[in-house]
């Protein structure tokens, strides 16, 4: 995969802008604008306090059925089960991604808000920043160019998450609410893999992407949509599948 810099990056999204006014860029979240998965540590965050509710217990005891797990135990007991089978790669991906997001479900959407900010807090993501990917958020911050933050975490710490980043824009995998409280329940599809591409295009319509950042397999459909692609810090999984993605660049500083 060959690379490009900060700046070489910046100098195509520019040459885009200028031939095609009006568009955006967008990012994945997880491993392309900071280290680590947020979504894994509100997960892990939520499981070691206990602080799974009742109201996920058939929700989650269905999804244990579906794999062939038990259904015996508490909703943290059948949450935690969930995710080491997911770690054991007995559950698949995606599925675990919705878990994630509705896990939360009988919290006020306050009280989940005041969580998440905190486990970003306890997990330092603010040192966990990818410096070559920040340079870029901040030049479209400084000319004035939409960036949207892509990612399959729950929304809820995605928003936080995004805080920290600057960035306003947001598609993240996204809980019901009713009247202020998480339902178990999922606004299907969630942004992961074509879902990216379906949920950003619900929000941009047909305006250009100018560029794509992103650094897994998952994010190849998002990838393939924008006139310009890169890889930032790309996990084996892109590495494998750089040949999918006509002009996949690697970011670097």
């Amino acid at each position: 995969m060959r690379t490009t810099t900060t700046q070489q990056a910046i100098a195509f999204i520019e040459a885009a802008r200028a031939e095609a006014p009006g568009g955006v860029i967008a990012f994945d979240g997880d491993g392309t604008l900071w280290s680590g998965d947020i979504g894994e540590d509100f997960f892990h965050a939520i499981l070691a306090a206990k602080a799974v509710r009742s109201e996920p217990r058939e929700a989650l005891a269905r999804e244990a059925a579906e794999v062939g797990l038990s259904t015996d135990g508490t909703a943290t007991e059948l949450a935690e089960r969930i995710h080491e089978a997911y770690l054991g790669h007995a559950f698949p991906e995606e599925r675990c991604c919705e878990v994630m997001t509705w896990v939360s479900a009988g919290w006020s959407r306050a009280d989940l808000g005041r969580f998440c900010a905190e486990v970003l807090v306890q997990t330092k993501l603010a040192e966990r920043l990818h410096g070559e990917a920040i340079a870029v958020v901040e030049h479209a911050r400084r000319v004035g160019l939409e960036v949207y933050l892509v990612s399959a975490s729950p929304r809820t710490v995605v928003e936080e998450a995004a805080k920290i980043v600057g960035i306003t824009n947001i598609v993240a995998a996204t809980e019901v609410v009713a009247d202020g409280i998480v339902a178990p329940a999922i606004e299907a599809p969630i942004p992961y893999g074509p879902g990216k591409v379906t949920r950003l295009r619900e929000r941009i319509g047909t305006r250009p992407l100018h560029a794509a950042f992103g650094d897994n397999a998952f994010d190849v459909p998002m990838l393939c949509e924008a006139k310009h692609a890169f890889a930032v810090r790309p996990k084996a999984r892109l590495r494998d599948r750089a040949a999918d993605v006509p002009g996949l660049t690697e970011l670097t500083t």
